[in-house]
């Protein structure tokens, strides 16, 4: 049983991990369009964009509900990159605890 557990917790962390570097290449590509960097008239940076904005949205909007506005400054990526480095943290305490 603490075999299964432990093979859950690290697929777990390594899931966290994906999309914590998918919320940053969202953060890091938005910051790049918006400063005219990249153009999202290119199909692999659309495409890319796409993708990246698909996963993390749901969460960002849900976020963006509860927290104050604050103009132009969204404070939901950071709050989820948080909430993963939190959870990620206490499945790392029960992996060293099997």
């Amino acid at each position: 049983m603490d075999l299964v557990v432990i093979n859950l917790v690290k697929v777990l962390i390594v899931a966290l991990n994906f999309f914590q570097f998918v919320v940053i290449a969202n953060v890091v590509m938005s910051w790049l369009v918006a400063f005219n960097i990249i153009n999202t008239s290119n199909k692999f940076v659309y495409m890319i964009m796409d993708f990246t904005h698909r996963l993390t949205e749901p969460l960002y909007r849900r976020l963006r509900n509860v927290l104050p506005d604050l103009g132009g400054l969204d404070l939901s990526p950071i709050i989820v990159l948080l909430g993963i480095f939190f959870v990620q943290g206490i499945l790392r305490d029960v992996l060293y605890r099997l």
